[in-house]
């Protein structure tokens, strides 16, 4: 398990009635909130800045938002505070927490105790794939009646959020590699206590905590070894890392999924016709059906795939499951189509990892194959901002017609040296040695009147990044807009 400081101050969970939350305005960590205030407790949290759409979120459950850090927030005492990963020993008011002798837990710790403990955990875990899978999942058990609860990394259309509690026995929830907390340094999917995963892909990510692949290999080592004997073990076969992870896991029951031949779950006659990604499902070489999905492209019927997979293992029919993913709407900034500006389709992704580039690249081309395709990326995550995958993305990026990279985000917290970060120039010269017309513009305004001026009307603009890249998306909106006016 993870390394924890056995001398924290502790409470008893029926004892709490007051927690408030460090950093509440992150994804998880207002929808934990959200939970909690659910569930009968009070709530509050606070943090340096909140957002759209946490702001609009925790403002909806009105749960009140302390602006800035300091001990005035633990004003009346809570009964346990939680702090968010997003903050350090330094921050003053964790220094006010330690001082205080107050309880607290990381976020994963106390998703674990107050509302996994007792329920079948459905983990989805993997590098890429993984927030999709976890809403398509528990999805899927919705529509079968089996009232679960969920917690993702992501606004499911469906359940129009990122958390739902609900009466039935399962809890599907993204299992999530990064670390928990400043004093919890294991990966939050640890504390999630698994009893069937779904493992999407195993590559190298998140170069500001994994000094290199064989550290991320160690993290979902560790995880799959939590499984107990005989549990569902679902590996995606295309990612030879994480079949390796999954054969390691003699205590479970390892299938795995994909479109090669020797496949447990086996994927063909792959088409995407009329807006619907269609395909067939074979165990062991005997065909199941068909199934059908309203988002584009291989890499979602894979992440269908799995889901479909682990379903049948929890004794769901067929037609059901079918069901189940035909009405499954998608995930906000997964391949979100926008709408259509001036004739322009405008396509929010969270893709920031090159697979990931790649696969939503292929997927848009494969749903609009007669249409011209801008790919604009933003360098922002803490990977993506390094030149680990320089070379990478030139493959990945190459496919579109035009391409605009956005300037390297710059993160205070995660300062990268200069020989080290990654190149916008570079890759704009690598792409137009392939004959991809590209260029480097570093200012969201800027790229969305580019975009707005040279886009014609059937174009597909298809945006990439982990973030806001500075508010591009409504900036490209009116921009076309007034093209259009």
């Amino acid at each position: 398990m993870t390394t924890i400081d056995a001398a924290r101050p502790r409470i008893a969970l029926k004892d709490v009635r007051h927690v408030h939350l460090v950093a509440v305005g992150g994804v998880a960590m207002a929808a934990l909130a959200g939970m909690l205030q659910q569930r009968g407790l009070r709530v509050t949290g606070s943090d340096e800045a909140v957002y759209p759409p946490m702001s609009t979120l925790l403002a909806r459950l009105g749960i009140t938002v302390l602006e800035g850090h300091g001990p005035q927030n633990l004003l009346p005492r809570p009964d346990l505070v939680i702090i968010g990963n997003k903050v350090s020993r330094d921050n003053a008011e964790v220094q006010a927490v330690l001082a205080a002798g107050l309880p607290y837990l990381s976020l994963p710790e106390a998703l674990g105790a107050f509302f996994i403990a007792g329920r079948q955990s459905l983990v989805v875990a993997g590098t890429h794939g993984k927030t999709t899978s976890t809403a398509m999942l528990a999805w899927v058990l919705e529509c079968a009646g089996r009232d679960p609860s969920l917690m993702v990394g992501g606004e499911s259309l469906d359940f129009r959020g990122n958390f739902k509690l609900g009466a039935g026995a399962h809890f599907v929830v993204e299992g999530d590699e990064y670390d928990s907390a400043f004093f919890d340094k294991g990966p939050k999917f640890l504390h999630y206590r698994p009893d069937a995963l779904i493992l999407t892909a195993v590559e190298f990510d998140h170069a500001d905590i994994y000094p290199d692949l064989e550290a991320v290999k160690a993290a979902f080592r560790r995880l799959v070894a939590l499984l107990p004997s005989g549990a569902p073990l679902l590996v995606a076969s295309a990612y030879p890392h994480a079949v390796e992870i999954g054969g390691a896991a003699h205590q479970a029951r390892l299938q795995t999924f994909g479109a090669s031949p020797d496949a447990t779950w086996r994927l063909t006659d792959l088409r995407d016709r009329d807006g619907w990604l269609a395909f067939d499902v074979a165990r062991n070489g005997r065909r199941e059906g068909a199934v059908r999905l309203r988002v584009p492209g291989a890499m979602n019927a894979l992440n269908g795939l799995g889901v479909y997979a682990l379903a049948r293992e929890l004794g769901l029919a067929h037609d059901v499951i079918a069901d189940g993913l035909a009405r499954f709407s998608g995930v906000a900034r997964r391949q979100e189509v926008v709408g259509e500006f001036a004739g322009v389709i405008v396509i929010d992704d969270f893709a920031h990892h090159p697979t990931a580039v790649a696969g939503t690249l292929a997927a848009l081309r494969a749903r609009y194959p007669d249409r011209r395709q801008w790919g604009v990326f933003e360098p922002r995550s803490n990977t993506s901002r390094r030149r680990i995958f320089q070379g990478e993305y030139v493959a990945a990026l190459a496919t579109a017609d035009r391409v605009i990279v956005g300037g390297v985000f710059q993160k205070p917290t995660d300062a990268v040296a200069a020989g080290e970060l990654f190149s916008p120039e570079q890759l704009v010269e690598d792409l137009g040695a392939r004959g991809v017309a590209a260029r480097a513009i570093g200012d969201s305004r800027a790229i969305a009147a580019a975009v707005a001026a040279e886009a014609a009307a059937g174009d597909v603009v298809v945006l990439m990044s982990n973030g806001a890249f500075g508010g591009l998306r409504a900036h490209l909106i009116a921009a076309l807009g007034e093209r259009s006016a």
